[in-house]
């Protein structure tokens, strides 16, 4: 067997997962450098915070079909923490409220962003690609795309400072989401690294991981891609 053909070992293989999100997560989409350089008006704030929307509420489902991919209660156990996480365990309460919240303080109303009437096409497709991605493929490569999560908490912590130095336009208390998810982020991608790292035995394995979660990375820069173009033409507009 050839070197190029032997498994990579825990270090290599996290060096090669952490290397995809560092060159091609969203935080270096053009749309999130100027969010978070101050420079989007209220309109394509607005735009992004709805349309986000449509992924925030899809979290829950695509991590639902990821859950009936375990034999293993403790591993379901594990993972519906992550639904309820998004969900919340009582009404009113969860991430989709929180990201309900920030709308609110943005001048959305949580009818417009549940109606999904103005979530754009590409946005809709990009998700709805996401959601079938997790549906379709084994548990392996749906955990693995979950790992875009090593990146959350550090765009987070930009995203309160942006969003405080920036736009303050925008009520402080809507930024809880963003506070939430610096600890969830940190631990659910520590509980993804530690089950893809044992299930993996082969090197072909452990690529098909490298390749879901830069097919993760894809769908979040398509999904910015889509809101950046969205107010050009006038569609999804939310002013």
């Amino acid at each position: 067997m050839s070197d190029s053909q032997l498994p990579w070992n825990d270090g290599e293989f996290e060096r090669e997962l952490r290397a995809v999100v560092e060159h091609r997560y969203h935080d270096r989409h053009p749309f999130n450098i100027r969010m978070h350089k101050g420079e989007l008006d209220r309109e394509e704030l607005r735009r992004w915070i709805l349309n986000r929307f449509h992924y925030q509420r899809s979290i829950p489902v695509k991590d639902a079909h990821i859950l009936a991919k375990f034999d293993e209660p403790h591993l379901r156990r594990m993972w519906l923490r992550r639904i309820q996480d998004h969900d919340g365990p009582t009404h009113g309460t969860g991430g989709i409220e929180r990201w309900l919240r920030l709308g609110e303080a943005a001048g959305i109303t949580r009818e417009r962003m549940w109606s999904g009437a103005e979530v754009l096409p590409g946005v809709r497709l990009a998700v709805d690609g996401y959601v079938n991605f997790c549906r379709l493929n084994p548990a392996l490569d749906a955990v693995a795309a979950s790992l875009t999560e090593l990146s959350a908490p550090g765009i987070m912590r930009t995203r309160i400072d942006a969003f405080r130095d920036h736009y303050d336009w925008i009520e402080p208390a809507g930024l809880e989401y963003f506070r939430t998810r610096i600890e969830q982020g940190g631990r659910d991608s520590a509980e993804a690294l530690l089950l893809i790292s044992g299930w993996t035995r082969t090197r072909a394995e452990q690529e098909r991981c490298v390749a879901a979660l830069a097919f993760k990375c894809d769908v979040l820069w398509s999904l910015l891609d889509a809101v950046e173009l969205g107010g050009r033409g006038g569609a999804g507009g939310v002013g």
